[in-house]
């Protein structure tokens, strides 16, 4: 066997060990969803007495319509949208404003302050919770909407590293061509860095926006009232109960709370798959 051969061998079994491969992972991130839409589907004595992976025998579309009333999931959605978009904003502001500043400015404690931010990413949340849980109740800011959005605008330590190598990359001859044209550092930012932070922006605010969207602890334990105060989230524990969990409710609501985020997803891939393959690669 030449040489021309054997390289053709070998690309070809790569070639097939990388589709083998890559059917295997989508098959095992489809399966799940599978699950839960074969399971939403059922009602309650079908789901009882079949296997999760065993077909309706009667596809009860019932259960998405008393899902989304009974966990009262329209509040639900309206509250996690309020969160989600008052998050993202604030957050991108802090942390944008934040590398600008660690970035372009050299001062006593820059690379102090770097630190300690990467000090906190080896601290767990959980860990701190008790210490929050007190400052929380002492501002009156347990079980009120804008209390738990305060909270939770606490700027990724990620986002920020994100932007700072973004930065990086943005010639400082930019920020001198400003301030020789009389524009503060301020308008700078604002009308110069922001922009061209946008890949950065994008990737950041998915990070920050699906942990947010998805979060469950914090949610059920400083959003108390969950008639008025639920989310996405903590709406679908209304069918967990001490007799027993509706895994056929909860797989409705889970499928329902799927679908915007299905739908942003659609909508705007081509801006989402940009902004993760650009601000990935720069720096």
């Amino acid at each position: 066997m030449d040489d021309n051969t054997l390289s053709i061998v070998k690309r070809t079994v790569l070639n097939v060990l990388k589709y083998i491969s890559l059917v295997f992972f989508a098959f095992v991130a489809i399966l799940p969803l599978v699950s839960v839409l074969i399971t939403a589907l059922k009602d309650d004595e079908e789901y009882a007495t079949t296997n999760v992976m065993a077909l309706p025998q009667h596809l009860n579309f019932a259960n998405f319509a008393k899902a989304f009333t009974t966990a009262n999931m329209g509040r639900a959605f309206i509250n996690s949208t309020i969160i989600l978009i008052v998050v993202l904003l604030v957050s991108t502001l802090i942390g944008t404003q934040l590398a600008y500043v660690l970035n372009r400015f050299k001062f006593r404690g820059n690379t102090l302050i770097r630190n300690l931010f990467l000090f906190a990413t080896f601290l767990p949340g959980i860990a701190m919770q008790v210490s929050v849980y007190e400052i929380m109740t002492k501002l009156n800011l347990i079980n009120h909407l804008y209390g738990y959005i305060i909270m939770m605008c606490g700027t990724d330590i990620i986002s920020i590293y994100v932007y700072i190598q973004y930065f990086e990359n943005i010639p400082t001859e930019l920020d001198e061509s400003g301030i020789m044209d009389g524009a503060s550092y301020f308008r700078i930012y604002r009308s110069i860095m922001l922009p061209l932070l946008k890949p950065a922006i994008v990737t950041s605010c998915i990070l920050k926006g699906v942990g947010t969207y998805n979060e469950y602890y914090c949610a059920n334990l400083y959003l108390q009232d969950k008639t008025r105060l639920a989310t996405v989230a903590t709406s679908l524990y209304t069918f967990v109960g001490p007799l027993g969990s509706q895994y056929n409710m909860i797989c409705a609501g889970v499928i329902i709370s799927l679908l915007p985020a299905l739908l942003v997803f659609i909508t705007c891939q081509k801006q989402i798959y940009s902004g993760l393959t650009t601000g990935a690669v720069k720096g």
